[in-house]
């Protein structure tokens, strides 16, 4: 019996002996690994520096071009403004121009009989005055004969 237990010993001890060659084979493929791993880690660090710094610039320019759009934004404001109050000084002169228009139509019908009346006592005017002239150059050419008739005889 004593030998069995020797056996036992030594196949404990054998048993033992693989175990720890598969776990030292273990350990060293783990070793590659991570060995493999850590230097992903930092190819991933140097990375995720540049896109921090990339995206820290980034931020930047975002900032500088929201507050360049806040200025522009409240300077189209004014202009807004003032286009606005454009607008009703316009919308104000053009009813001032109805007004004004609505008023020398309404005098203009109201004086319509008068300005007909002007017209006609003009027109009678210009026919006495063309008369006139006509008879008075009528005269003078009547005159004009007769000096004629008197200095050819």
């Amino acid at each position: 019996m004593e030998i069995i237990l020797y056996l036992s010993a030594a196949l404990v001890a054998i048993a033992f002996f693989v175990l720890v060659i598969y776990l030292s084979a273990t350990l060293k493929s783990l070793k590659v690994t991570l060995n493999s791993v850590s230097d992903t880690l930092k190819g991933l660090e140097k990375q995720l520096e540049g896109v921090t710094s990339e995206t820290t610039s980034l931020l930047q320019k975002t900032n500088a071009l929201a507050d360049d759009l806040q200025q522009k934004s409240e300077q189209l404001n004014s202009v807004v403004d003032a286009v606005k109050d454009v607008g009703t000084s316009v919308k104000k002169f053009n009813g001032s121009l109805k007004n004004i228009t609505n008023s020398i139509d309404q005098q203009v019908e109201d004086s319509k009989e008068t300005v007909s009346q002007i017209v006609q006592w003009t027109n009678v005017f210009l026919e006495l005055k063309d008369k006139w002239q006509a008879r008075k150059q009528a005269k003078v050419e009547g005159n004009v004969k007769e000096k004629q008739r008197v200095r050819s005889q």
